[in-house]
């Protein structure tokens, strides 16, 4: 027997309706490069979306086809966002940080028929411009005062492109698994993939981000988003701010910078701001060297790789801001899970301990780690093996690909290792090509790491294995001391003693000026291996 309830559909129409009837007169506030705080409201931006589809509809989109953005954290963005997805387009957000061989290989693989880009893109674009085999036209992200000058054909200023036309556009009605859009991996181990999401995934992934023990974000709050609009769509929060009705500042080109950031929030009292370690890293810099004070913000979303407990305690303890912990991927939309506030009346160093954590799956998200065989691990905090995931939110495949990514039985293989206690708790102790092997037995390089960033003068760590004659690999940590510190390497390994076991212990220390990253900003641990492949083989042939 079916129930009898209504069949009305999940789409990001919705979302965009919702936000038209509910929250017309909330705030966007955007940095642009040619307007350093432009203002407007959800009512303005989404009539400007309803020109923008109008004038792609005239362009002659049609449903399915895949429209490219190369594009920062700003209100033109945001409006593409609905413009394409709402009127049976799919959006297709291009990470700028990218290799040009990968954005080329994307834009290919994807077929976008027309490219949005940021100014300061274009001469990226009119480098490979000829290469191109699909696109058909490039429309830049400013006004005419601010156009690049290009010999580009079919390439057009995007105000105007919006002002002639009326925004008189009726907006379709879509099923929830149509296509909505599209993001692609960062490619660190072959071509990037495409993960396409539909509506009802993103719909739905949309109210897994504003539960209550997850974002939690209210309609009077403001939420800055740090994390790139070409990154798995901002975690969610250009859909999850309307639907709430929340005041949404988005920091354009600035978002790496720690006066920008702290100036935004300070002016547009910001109370929730979300991005990855590097980003807090530079904004407590800034604090602590200007002084300046963040009185708004009383929680940040930390995700894309471990946060450090030094950025936890240095923004509560000078700040009175909370940091959560949260994990995911391109392939899940990308909620995995997320650390709410812990009990207050737990001890100082168990609640230390769950505060690492990644967090517990929220609802919608099924976890399980598996041995080597695929047989279920108990979770009981001890026994780690790889992370598998699956939910209505999570991919079944890639984009143009003819098998499917699941396992046997229906689960995504993450690529992790992991431990989850009885509570649901999430550890991530590695990447499944990141974890080193030594004589046979698991170290975690993500446990090592979090300690060095504990001591002082360690401004950032990596720690990967290296080939050893005798027990196969080895820990080697390599750090980036803090400005005008400089630690030494055989204190900062004697720091270890006593707190790993002595296997556990890394071989050697580097002290470098930088780490490679990758088009996210997480550590590239492949060009570390590559760079430091000798390490140990030349220091024993030294001795």
């Amino acid at each position: 027997m079916n129930g009898m309830m209504m069949q009305s559909q999940l789409t990001l129409t919705g979302i965009m309706q919702h936000a038209l009837s509910n929250s017309p007169d909330s705030e966007i506030v955007s940095v642009t490069q040619d307007n350093p705080q432009f203002r407007y409201t959800y009512r303005d931006a989404f009539r400007r979306s309803a020109q923008l589809a109008q004038a792609l509809s005239r362009l002659g989109a049609n449903r399915g086809d895949r429209i490219g953005t190369l594009a920062w954290n700003d209100h033109r963005h945001f409006e593409l966002y609905y413009a394409t997805s709402c009127s049976g387009l799919v959006c297709h957000t291009i990470n700028p940080r990218l290799f040009p061989e990968q954005i080329h290989y994307i834009i290919e693989h994807a077929e976008d028929r027309w490219l949005f880009v940021d100014p300061m893109f274009v001469p990226l674009i009119n480098k490979m411009a000829e290469k191109f085999t699909n696109l058909e036209g490039i429309i830049v992200l400013t006004d005419r005062a601010n156009m690049p000058e290009s010999q580009l054909s079919n390439y057009f200023c995007y105000e105007e492109f919006l002002c002639s036309h009326s925004g008189d556009f009726h907006w379709p009605e879509l099923s929830e698994q149509s296509a909505a859009a599209l993001c692609y991996t960062s490619g660190t181990t072959g071509n990037p993939k495409g993960v396409l999401y539909s509506h009802r995934a993103m719909t739905l992934h949309t109210y897994g981000v504003l539960l209550p023990d997850v974002f939690a974000i209210r309609h009077n709050e403001a939420i800055l988003p740090v994390v790139p609009m070409f990154h798995v769509n901002a975690w969610s929060i250009p859909y999850a701010a309307p639907a709430v009705g929340a005041k949404l500042v988005l920091p354009g080109h600035k978002m790496g910078c720690g006066e920008t950031l702290c100036k935004l929030m300070q002016q547009e009292s910001v109370n929730i701001a979300a991005g990855v370690p590097t980003v807090w890293l530079a904004l407590l810099k800034y604090l602590r060297e200007s002084e300046e004070t963040i009185s708004s913000l009383n929680r940040v979303v930390v995700g894309g790789s471990a946060c450090p407990w030094r950025i936890m305690e240095e923004f509560e303890d000078r700040h009175g801001v909370y940091t959560h912990h949260a994990w995911g991927m391109t392939e899940m939309s990308p909620l995995g899970t997320y650390n709410a506030r812990v009990d207050p009346r737990l001890p100082a160093a168990q609640a230390k301990t769950l505060r690492l954590k990644q967090g517990r799956a929220g609802f919608g998200v099924e976890m399980r780690i598996v041995d080597p065989l695929g047989s279920p691990l108990p979770h009981d905090g001890i026994e780690f093996g790889a992370l598998q995931v699956r939910g209505p939110w999570v991919c079944e495949r890639y984009y143009k690909a003819q098998e499917s990514a699941l396992t046997p039985d229906g689960w995504f293989d993450t690529g992790d290792v992991a431990t989850i206690d009885p509570l649901g708790y999430l550890s991530i102790t590695d990447r499944t090509k990141d974890v080193i092997k030594s004589g046979g037995e698991w170290i975690s390089s993500i446990e090592l790491e979090n300690f060095a960033m504990t001591l002082d003068g360690v401004a950032e760590a990596a720690v990967i294995g290296v080939p050893h004659e005798k027990w196969a690999e080895r820990p080697l940590l390599i750090v980036v001391p803090e400005a005008g510190s400089r630690p030494e390497p055989k204190k900062i390994l004697h720091a270890y003693q006593g707190r790993f076991a002595k296997w556990w212990i890394p071989d050697d220390c580097v002290i470098s000026q930088e780490l490679p990253h990758s088009a996210t900003g997480k550590i590239s641990k492949k060009d570390l291996r590559e760079q430091f492949s000798q390490h140990l083989w030349s220091q024993a042939m030294s001795v």
